[in-house]
């Protein structure tokens, strides 16, 4: 269920595609485990692994859209394939996985626009070994695109000038191109163009965090700009925006699994070789319990960002689901990443400070994942909008199989308009949890025909629908719903085992019990709500001997399965 680069052959994936992950596996294993955090302490620019992609042409392959790809049959955007190299970048370095995160931002604006000359230079680029920026932030107002103070001055004949700064903007020190985002002084309107670092007019003015990745802070004084050099404007600009971090967020929970993942296996490593009081860690009850809970955590985890993948690839204009579970992968999925390493912390203790583990390096970048491209308040936003149609306003889909076929996804470069949130429809979530006949799935489809009880018996009032802390908590009970709907498809079509299931939702119910309390106790909630919400809190089904098989036959059985090469 786990990524293990020492033993994983990729045979699902296509034979280029297969060179690239164990290539990508191989440079970091020969760099090592001491080199790799000595790099990391001294924030060394990973120029090395710069010279790597550019060799291999990995960034080139991997997204670069089929239509520009020169007739290579190995080069497309390919969202299942692009996953697992996710997955392995967050599982070394986080900053190696951000100089790519960073450039498949920059690239979207590039390859939604309209400008068919910057993308063929692009293209170009990308075989050079190039990276990207994505010009969006800016200090005064972080990504509120509606604030945005950059520039874009038209002096006539075709001819601009651009004058502002931008902030938090990954790659921009040494980005191709830096896709910038703009209003036009005279119209007002939005715009999105393209800029190069090494311009006498691009002022690079410093790193903005203490790492080995580069953030910058870049202004632009009087950049000259031409129509060759924009990609959007206008609605089409905005919507270059936003579609380009539906893109980009659902990166961020692959990341999260590769870091989490890298983590248990130095936590299993560290606890079963150390004996304490005649025991050995991974004896100890709680320490059992600690580990069982952070390995369904992370299955479940990865069996969710998964089925979401199927819903991204499958997407169109009519099939606009994939909005929902993408902000999950970045704002839950990221969150679970969390909640993981908290968990395995509590295993390894004061190890987990020390300079030569991983687990110290990642515990420091899991918390950035779910701060990037928009914040979980953000993302939690977004979901709610969907609450009203999911319960009580089901459409009828065909069932979306897996999609894993090496194929350029085109809709990714074609969304359409960002508008009309509220009227997108889902399947019935009944028809993943009603025919389950699990006891601890059943207990939380129960939980979840309270809530929604809830939402039709005690709907939010007014103030309480204008009041995010509110809302934040029955966004998470929402949540939940959704996210056990995908693992259960998953289950489905894996045919994945009772027992892993069961132990899944056992964490599940407790959680669900858990949001429901802290709804319970904020401030607004009435007295029906209140009762309601008690009624949410259960306890999942004891299983003593379940809990021993998966500790038997899923976690104890990965010690000494991987460990980095020194």
């Amino acid at each position: 269920m786990l990524l293990n680069p020492k033993k994983e052959k990729f045979e699902h994936l296509d034979p280029k595609s297969r060179e690239i992950m164990l290539k990508t596996i191989e440079f970091f294993e020969s760099k090592g485990k001491n080199k790799l955090k000595e790099n990391s302490h001294a924030h060394v620019w990973y120029d090395d692994f710069l010279e790597f992609i550019k060799e291999n042409k990995i960034f080139a392959t991997l997204l670069t859209p089929d239509k520009y790809a020169d007739g290579d049959k190995d080069t497309r955007w390919d969202t299942f394939r692009n996953c697992d190299f996710n997955e392995i970048l967050g599982f070394y370095n986080l900053s190696h996985w951000y100089a790519w995160q960073v450039s498949i931002l920059g690239l979207g604006p590039i390859f939604m626009g309209k400008n068919e000359e910057v993308k063929e230079q692009t293209a170009k680029l990308l075989k050079d070994g190039n990276i990207f920026a994505f010009g969006l932030s800016e200090k005064a107002h972080g990504a509120d695109l509606y604030s945005t103070e950059m520039a874009l001055t038209p002096l006539g004949e075709n001819k601009f000038v651009a004058d502002g700064g931008k902030y938090y903007i990954g790659n921009a020190n040494k980005a191709g191109f830096v896709s910038t985002f703009a209003k036009n002084s005279e119209t007002d309107e939005y715009v999105f163009f393209v800029v190069k670092p090494e311009h006498e007019n691009y002022e690079l003015l410093k790193n903005v965090v203490e790492w080995e990745g580069y953030v910058a802070e870049y202004a632009l004084n009087g950049y000259p700009i031409t129509n060759d050099d924009i990609l959007a404007t206008g609605q089409d600009a905005w919507d270059c925006a936003l579609n380009t971090i539906n893109v980009g967020k659902f990166n961020l929970g692959w990341g999260a699994l590769g870091i989490a993942t890298h983590t248990f296996y130095e936590a299993i490593n560290h606890a079963s070789h150390r004996n304490l009081y005649g025991k050995f860690v991974t004896d100890f009850p709680h320490i059992k319990e600690l580990f069982t809970d952070a390995y369904t955590r992370l299955v479940a985890m990865k069996l969710f960002a998964q089925r979401a993948t199927d819903y991204l690839r499958s997407a169109s204009s009519d099939d606009r689901r994939y909005l929902l579970y993408n902000p999950m992968v970045k704002m839950k999925v990221t969150t679970q990443g969390e909640e993981v390493i908290n968990l395995l912390w509590d295993v390894i203790a004061a190890r987990g400070f020390e300079k030569d583990m991983y687990f110290e390096m990642a515990v420091k970048d899991i918390r950035s994942l779910p701060k990037l491209e928009g914040t979980v308040h953000v993302n939690m936003a977004l979901i709610i909008k969907f609450m009203a149609n999911y319960f009580f306003n089901p459409g009828k889909f065909s069932e979306i199989p897996l999609c894993n076929n090496p194929k350029n996804d085109d809709f990714l470069f074609n969304q359409g308009a960002t508008k009309g949130l509220g009227k997108i429809q889902f399947h019935d979530y009944n028809l993943a949890y009603k025919d389950v006949d699990l006891k601890n799935v059943k207990i939380f489809y129960e939980q979840i025909k309270v809530l929604k009880e809830f939402l039709m018996t005690a709907t939010p009032n007014e103030k309480q629908a204008k009041n995010i802390d509110f809302l934040l908590s029955l966004g998470e009970l929402f949540t939940l719903v959704a996210y056990g709907q995908l693992i259960l498809e998953k289950y489905k079509m894996e045919n994945l085992e009772n027992d892993l299931i069961e132990q899944i939702f056992d964490f599940m119910i407790r959680d669900f019990s858990k949001y429901a309390l802290e709804l319970y106790s904020k401030r607004d909630t009435n007295e029906k709500q209140m009762a309601l919400c008690m009624k949410m809190v259960k306890k999942p089904v004891v299983d003593i001997k379940r809990f021993q098989r998966i500790w038997d036959t899923h976690i104890f059985v990965l010690k000494d399965s991987y460990e980095m090469n020194e």
